[in-house]
């Protein structure tokens, strides 16, 4: 397992030793002491997520708050999605920047996403099942957002605007200048 930090401070891409043979493959997705050991510190996960998607399916950015706050590890386990964060951290250097990264179940890469950071994903297969780990739990009321389309962040989502897949709450969250962090 090794991990190579991103341009964005405590945010790393994580890839993992894939042995494959006649019968398929095994890769170790996780070792907590491993991963603790890789980025530094000591990331204690409680909750695991999933989700199955179409293409263009466009879930984000999303992030909580407060005591709530989550840091995450992300993979595509079936297809392939473009996984995008921003750093929410208003004393970070690199407030207000995103960085983006293609994770599918070919690559068996994850992405580590630390507190402060919104998270969101495309679907680019025709299906995806996507799995993050978080180490906090869910709280509705500290759950927050940022518009996928805001024109500051300039995000290249890859698929065309028209085909995208959005829920009407994400449609409605607020673009950075319109928020109040």
């Amino acid at each position: 397992m090794t991990a190579k930090e991103t341009k964005l401070k405590g945010c790393f891409i994580i890839e993992s030793n894939v042995f494959k043979d006649p019968r398929g493959y095994f890769f170790e997705s996780f070792n907590q002491s491993k991963f603790n050991e890789l980025i530094g510190k000591t990331v204690d996960f409680v909750q695991d997520n999933e989700s199955f998607s179409s293409k263009g399916v466009l879930r984000g950015l999303h992030f909580q708050t407060g005591a709530y706050a989550q840091a995450k590890l992300v993979r595509a386990v079936i297809g392939t999605v473009l996984d995008v964060v921003v750093d929410m951290r208003k004393e970070s250097p690199t407030f207000s920047k995103h960085f983006s990264i293609e994770l599918s179940e070919d690559n068996k890469r994850q992405l580590f996403v630390p507190r402060g950071f919104a998270h969101g994903f495309i679907v680019l297969s025709e299906t995806a099942i996507f799995s993050y780990k978080c180490d906090n739990f869910y709280n509705k009321e500290s759950e927050q957002g940022l518009r996928y389309d805001d024109p500051s962040l300039a995000i290249d989502w890859r698929l065309p605007a028209n085909e995208f897949i959005v829920s009407e709450k994400d449609l409605v969250l607020p673009t950075l200048s319109n928020r109040s962090i």
